[in-house]
This record gives structure tokens, sequence and C-alpha cells, in this order.
């Protein structure tokens, strides 16, 4: 590890904390409804949506009102998806001629977009028209996006109201998310990465004559415009099959440091949401805290692991220095591609820069366990913070039985209702991640997939499941996911990965904005200080250690040891 690295390590964090109030400023004022800087110029937009729709934004829902509208706006988004991927062959703005994408492909591509998991078992540039790219996959990176922020807050509402019956309207806050957050922010980025040299067009592709006189085919389209949503929306789906290690969509260092901060800003930003909407924003610096803590082991075990190289490259006599730089390019070497991947798998982004397949076993494992534990270090924008107030509310439980007390959390007693829907929404993943691992490492049409044998194929399968019930959507990029039988069990691990714990978290909005708000008394625990942030952490990594260490054993950790003794299994 160097001195270089950890520079560019601490300044990632520094930004991140520097834009975390102003920009949680501005999102409280959004959802709140209150006036920004904006609002002259998208006011009128806002009410002529609201008005053709039927939108009536002050009239508040139930949860279940809320969540049953946000499944059918969801149905709705992927059967148009799924029509769209099957039709694009007939359809305009397809200049290499793509066929209809496959019906398993496209139902488990259209569940991938729409859960927000962008999970591609296909080339982008090899299979998608650029209608499919604009009006089918970028539409629903916002559309996703907006809907995990929106639940978030909904979330929020449960803590921070009071005998109320309503968590808000989901339709109102969809349209304030898109029109005053994601969309003004991602044409700034759009316009950003057009300069940073990455392609807008809508040309056909090149034929160009390498060195060696072979023809080489090169890619163009409306690539910056989907970039900026699939970073800042966590959605990370790449235009090309690359991802962002591709040049068109990552030409600069500084385009690379910028990814990563959009990536982070709104799923950081949201802790402060939650700090002012519950009155004391000490509450939201706590959550980030927490988020931290994990956040840097995290990077640092990656960072060491990669810096340290391949033990049986250097049996062979080859320079070690560089660190362990297969997958890698050498613009971002060791010290950010650690980052990167820390960074995409703790954020449920999925973009990658270099292949986590080629990390070394501890150095993957950590992308691997970020997903496992449930997306909520800084997670998906909105679940991320959803995610980590249900281990808050799990923690405070347990310090409760602990001390024999009814545990409160912001002013609300947490009782058996939302405990039980907690644990509901947090064991859904885990159930979808080891059952579906369990079949495919036995019957044949699972084990035709991974492209190794032994740990690291176990590896390969074990995180395609984690990815897709984490609705992540990276890959270790060595498993034949485009079969009918994973593309199948993911998009229905993504379901139930979204979805199954959506529902009972609502729930647990519901309940709790009807609760009245309990004073704080001498025997009320604090939740704002560095005893909380351990206890939330130590919840967090007792739950994952328990559910997912056999199965890490039996992957990574294998490998590992297998590799110190000097063997690949």
């Amino acid at each position: 590890m160097t001195f270089n690295g950890w520079v560019q390590i601490a300044l990632f964090c520094v930004v991140v904390l520097l834009l975390t109030r102003p920009i949680g400023g501005y999102l409280d004022a959004v959802m709140a409804g209150r006036r920004t800087l904006l609002s002259p110029l998208l006011v009128p937009v806002e009410r002529g949506f609201h008005r053709l729709a039927g939108i009536k934004p002050d009239e508040d829902q139930s949860w279940w009102l809320y969540c049953r509208d946000m499944l059918i706006f969801h149905i709705a988004g992927f059967v148009l998806l799924y029509l769209l991927l099957r039709l694009q062959g007939l359809l305009p703005f397809n200049p290499q001629d793509m066929a209809a994408v496959a019906p398993d492909l496209a139902g488990n591509t259209a569940v991938s977009f729409v859960t927000n998991t962008n999970w591609q078992a296909y080339g982008g540039e090899a299979t998608m028209s650029y209608l499919s790219q604009m009006m089918g996959l970028a539409v629903q990176n916002y559309l996703s996006a907006a809907t995990g922020i929106a639940l978030a807050v909904a979330l929020v509402r449960g803590f921070a109201r009071a005998n109320a019956r309503g968590i808000g309207n989901f339709w109102a806050d969809l349209v304030r998310v898109t029109l005053y957050v994601l969309l003004p922010a991602c044409i700034v980025l759009t316009l950003f990465y057009v300069w940073q040299g990455v392609p807008q067009n809508l040309s056909g592709y090149v034929e160009a004559t390498t060195l060696e006189g072979a023809k080489q085919t090169i890619a163009q389209g409306p690539v910056a415009s989907q970039l900026a949503i699939k970073m800042l929306g966590t959605n990370g789906g790449g235009f090309f099959n690359a991802n962002s290690a591709h040049p068109y969509e990552n030409p600069t260092a500084l385009s690379n440091l910028v990814q990563m901060l959009t990536i982070f800003v709104i799923g950081a930003a949201l802790t402060n949401v939650f700090g002012r909407a519950v009155g004391d924003e000490r509450q939201g610096w706590a959550i980030l805290a927490a988020m931290g803590v994990l956040f840097l082991v995290g990077v640092y075990v990656a960072y060491w692991a990669e810096a340290g190289g391949n033990p049986l490259i250097a049996a062979l006599g080859v320079d070690n220095a560089a660190g362990n730089m297969e997958g890698k390019e050498v613009r971002f070497g060791a010290p950010l591609s650690a980052l990167f991947a820390v960074i995409t798998t703790a954020a449920s982004c999925g973009a990658v820069i270099s292949m986590h397949d080629s990390f070394m076993p501890l150095g993957g494992m950590i992308p691997l366990i970020n997903i496992l534990l449930g997306e909520i270090i800084v997670g998906g924008v909105g679940a991320g913070l959803y995610g980590m107030l249900l281990f808050a509310v799990l923690a405070i439980f347990l310090a409760g039985l602990m001390v024999g007390r009814t545990p409160e959390y912001v002013g609300k007693k947490i009782e058996a209702r939302e405990v039980k829907f907690t644990m509901l929404a947090i064991l859904a993943p885990p159930l979808a991640i080891l059952g579906f691992t369990a079949i495919a490492t036995v019957v044949p049409a699972g084990l035709a997939g991974p492209s190794n044998a032994g740990p690291h194929g176990f590896s390969e399968i074990l995180y395609a499941y984690t990815s897709a019930a984490g609705n992540n959507g990276s890959a270790f990029a060595g498993l034949s996911a485009n079969s009918i039988f994973y593309n199948g069990t993911l998009a229905v691990g993504m379901l139930l990965g979204r979805f199954a714990m959506i529902v009972p978290m609502l729930a647990v909005a519901g309940t709790l904005a009807g609760k009245r708000k309990a004073a704080a008394s001498v025997g009320t625990f604090p939740t704002h200080g560095p005893l909380f942030v351990g206890l939330l952490v130590g919840a967090i990594l007792i739950v994952g250690g328990l559910t997912f260490l056999p199965a890490l054993a039996l992957g990574p950790i294998a490998e590992h040891y297998a590799l110190l003794a000097g063997t690949l299994y």
C-alpha cells in the first residue's frame, strides 16, 4: 500500500463528507415540498404533471396504499420494458440492426432494471438498440432510483410523524425526486461527461483498421446520458459490456473521481435528511458513522489484499511491486480499483472499473460481504438508508432486551409488530441468496455456469445470487449467466431482494407513523453517540456473520488458504 493510494482514498472520503449536509438540506426541502432554487422553473412543470395524472400531492396515503401504487407502477414498468426489448428489431434508432432480445433474457433484463439491480447477462453494445438503451433502460434507471429515494423518505416520515395515518403520496414523491433531483443533476453530469470525452450521439458504429490490418468495430451511441443516471441512481448498468472499465465510459482520472462521488452522494445525504426530519441531525450523522466504519474497514482489507500481489505470480519471479494487476487497468491500479470495488458494492451500484473475478480471494470477498450485509453501507439510493434504519430498529430492540426496557428510537417505542416486520425484511435477501446458491451448486444447469472449479467457482455462483438479491448488479465476471436457468432464478432473486424487503419495511413505516412521540427520559438510550454506532455495527456483523460465514468459508476463505498453500484449489 502506498501513501499516494491513501491520499486518493482520503480525498474521496473528505469530498463525500463535505457534500452530505448541503445535498441533504436540498433533498429535505424537495421532499417536504418547500421552495428551492429550482422552484420558479419546475413548480409549473410539477403541477402540470399532477393535473395530467390526476395526482393530489397533499393527499396522504396509508402504508398499504403507498405500497400498492408502488407495486402497480413497477408491474407496468416491467411489461413496457419487456415488450420494448422483444420488439426492438422492428423499432427505429437501431443502427446495427439488433435483433429482438430472447424471451428469458428480456424478462431477466426487465426485472433487473425495474428493481434497480441492472444485472447484465449481455453485452450492451452488441445486444441493445439505441431506443432500448434510451427509452427502456435509461428510463428505468431514473424511475427505479426515484422509487428508492421515495421509499426511504416514507420510512423517515414514519419516524418523524406522530399519530399520523399516512406516510406521504407515492406519485407526488416520485415526481418530485425525478424532476427536482435526478433530472437536473443528470443534465449537468451528462454535459460534464461529454466534455471529458464520453460519446453522446446517434451515429452508426465506426469501422476502424488496426495496426495489424484487422477490422475493428468501434461502438457509438448516447453513452453520456446513461452514464450520468447509472451512477447517480446507483444503477450500474453499463452502455458497454466492460462498463466503466471501457475508456468511452470512463476516459479520465477526473471522470473516475466524479463517478465514484456520484455513486455515494445521494445515499450519504439521505442520512442527513433523516436527522433533519426527526429534529436532531446527530441521529443522521450516527447512521452515516456506522456506514463509514464498515466502509473504511472494507477499503483497507480490499486495498491490502490487492496491493500485496499474488504469491503464485511472485513465485514465478514476476515483479509484484504494483500489486495484483490481473483484471485491472494501469490507469487505476490497485488503490483505485479496490476503492471503486468497495464503493460500487457498498452502494448497490454494480458499475466496475476492474474485474472482481480477478481480485485476490480476500480482496474479492469484501465486495461480496458488502452486498451480503444488506447493501446498507450507504447502499442504493434510498435502499441503503431504509436498510440501515431497519438494522437500527433491530439493534435498539436487542439493547432493550439486555436492560429489560421497552426500546425506543428517536422517540418511537419499538414493539413486537415493528420487530416482526423488520425481521421479515432483513431475512428475505438471505433466503434468496442461500436458497438459489444451494440449488445452483447441485443441478447440472447451475454447474454449467461457472468458468472455474473449486472454491472460486462456488464464489462465482454465490456472488451472482448475492448481487441479484442485493439489487447490486455487479458480477464476478466468470459466470456464464445467459441461460434459461440463470436468467430465471436470478430474476426471482432480484424480485425477492427488492420487494420482499420493501413491503414489510413500508409496514414498519406505517405502524411507526401512527404512534405518538415519547419524550426522552433518564432511562432513554442515546442513539447519536459512539455507543449506539458500535451497537449498530455489531448487530449488522453478528447477523451477517451468523447467516453467511459458512458460505464464505466454502468460497473465498477456502480459496485464500489454498493460495497460501501454493495451489489454486
